[in-house]
């Protein structure tokens, strides 16, 4: 069991001059986590007294399989606590009606604390609404697909599924408790789309400090994410096939830990005390594309992040490396792989035009990008991905 308790906010003040007249300006750093990170196989037995310490009446939403598989586990642990449960049903889409419709309810039962359980929407659903009702929020994911959980950060998409924009929260969530055994039992798909997620930490991380761009919570980075972030690439790197055969036959293995850790607290920590850049701009760009709608959050991402190393020009044996990875655990590299089967001019275009509009994240990138810039990257990639493909004697219908 990893129990990781951390101060909400983190801050280091350095002084430097600059050529401004004499003046002092203030580089601020600033890195932040959730309050407390629990992990293990049966941790969910334990959330009543972990809900205890923040409040007496719980709002619990999350999707009907999540619910399922969570509810009777959350009742008996927050009933032994004294605490009460309401629960509602996420209706999947993480839009402004759907917030409000769970705030309402949330606020008609009276409730002082919020918990959202299942994946990257209603866990982004569940810390808006508690972000706008002012209270703690409590986040258990059942899949391990992205690193939503451990953010102060909600994505906000239209109720079509089109990317709207970013909320950025007050905090960070007063608990993530992440049960791998039941992260084990889910689909693997999620667990490598959450490493597909997690794929791209590092590199936007080291794009935003090469840059001084300012992160998440608008400050520099840190020492301590910078490592975290690239931490989170090795871990995937070593561990990641493991931890996919290991979830196929529904097991917790060291290496399904790792992973799951890398995924949800390494990922979540390192993107938004580190910032993000290309490979998330172009995640969001894609969304414009119906086609891609099927495809899962971290699968767009890692798709991205090869278009992202293209931007920088990486070296050929980075982007084999990459490439070799995300073959080994089954992410997608081309566009076809997205459902794109016909990547016309004037979708791309769409895709690049969409990726460079004003406070997207690609304008955190180390030099000026143009949607021209864009478009080439995302065919070259594909082309990239296409060739790597045909290399390894795997054919994509």
């Amino acid at each position: 069991m990893i129990i990781y308790d951390a101060w909400k906010c983190f801050y280091i003040t350095n002084i430097r001059k600059c050529n401004t007249g004499g003046l002092l300006v203030s580089q601020v750093k600033v890195m932040i986590a959730p309050s407390r990170y629990v992990q293990g196989a049966g941790a969910l037995a334990e959330i009543g007294e972990h809900v205890s310490r923040l409040g007496k009446k719980v709002f619990v939403t999350g999707g009907k399989t999540a619910l399922a598989q969570t509810r009777e586990s959350i009742e008996k642990s927050c009933g032994e606590k004294g605490v009460a449960c309401v629960f509602e049903t996420f209706r999947g889409e993480c839009c402004d009606s759907e917030i409000d419709r769970l705030k309402a309810a949330a606020v008609s039962a009276g409730c002082d604390v919020v918990m959202a359980v299942g994946g990257g929407k209603a866990i982004d659903a569940g810390k808006a609404v508690a972000a706008l009702m002012k209270v703690p929020v409590v986040i258990v994911p059942t899949i391990a697909a992205t690193d939503a959980p451990c953010s102060a950060l909600s994505v906000i998409y239209t109720e079509e599924g089109v990317f709207d924009r970013y909320f950025i929260l007050p905090q960070n969530p007063n608990l993530v408790l992440v049960d791998t055994s039941i992260i084990a039992r889910a689909p693997v798909r999620f667990l490598v789309a959450g490493m597909g997620d997690a794929l791209a930490t590092w590199f936007e991380a080291a794009s935003c400090a090469q840059a001084s761009a300012r992160n998440i919570p608008g400050g520099r980075t840190t020492t301590a994410a910078l490592r975290l972030a690239r931490l989170c690439y090795e871990i995937l790197i070593e561990y990641g096939e493991q931890a996919r055969l290991a979830v196929e036959r529904g097991v917790v293995t060291p290496a399904v830990e790792k992973i799951v850790e890398a995924n949800t607290l390494l990922s979540g920590i390192g993107f938004e005390s580190s910032g993000l850049a290309a490979a998330h701009a172009i995640h969001d760009g894609l969304t414009v594309l119906e086609e891609t709608h099927h495809a899962y959050h971290g699968e767009k991402v890692s798709f991205g992040t090869l278009a992202h190393l293209v931007l920088e020009d990486h070296p050929r044996e980075e982007m084999e490396e990459v490439l070799d990875f995300c073959i080994r655990v089954g992410l997608p590299i081309t566009l076809a792989q997205l459902g794109v089967k016909e990547p016309s001019p004037e979708k791309i275009r769409r895709v690049a035009s969409k990726v460079c509009e004003p406070g997207m994240m690609i304008h955190n990138m180390p030099f000026p990008v143009t949607p021209d810039m864009v478009y080439d990257a995302i065919l070259a990639a594909d082309a990239i991905g296409q060739a790597y493909l045909r290399r390894q004697g795997i054919t994509v219908e």
